[in-house]
C-alpha cells in the first residue's frame, strides 16, 4: 500500500485546490483508502447493506474533506440543485 502523492489525488479529485490536496496527502492514507472514501461518498447504502462497518481512521477523515469540497462546489454552482428545494 502507497501512500498518496500529489499526482495520485489529482487524478483522482482533479477539482482540488492546493490546500485540499495538502490536506488529503496529510491524513498519509493511500491510494486504496481514498478510492474507499470515493466509494462511501458516492453510495454509502451498498456498502452499508454489505454489512461494513462505517468509515473510520483515514478513510472518515478523507471522507470529511471530499464532503466539504462538494460542498463548496454546490455552494459556488449557480447550476446545482439542493436538496430543500
Amino acid at each position: 500500500m502507497t501512500r498518496l502523492s500529489r499526482d495520485d489525488v489529482i487524478k483522482v479529485v482533479d477539482r482540488a485546490d492546493d490546500v485540499t490536496i495538502a490536506q488529503i496527502i496529510g491524513t498519509g492514507a493511500t491510494v486504496e483508502e481514498l478510492a474507499e472514501a470515493q466509494a462511501w461518498l458516492a453510495n454509502d447504502e451498498p456498502m452499508i447493506n454489505d454489512l461494513r462497518p462505517l468509515a473510520q481512521g483515514r478513510v472518515r477523515e478523507l471522507v470529511d474533506i471530499l464532503s466539504e469540497l462538494e460542498e463548496e462546489e454546490d455552494a459556488t454552482d449557480p447550476n446545482a440543485t439542493s436538496a430543500a428545494g
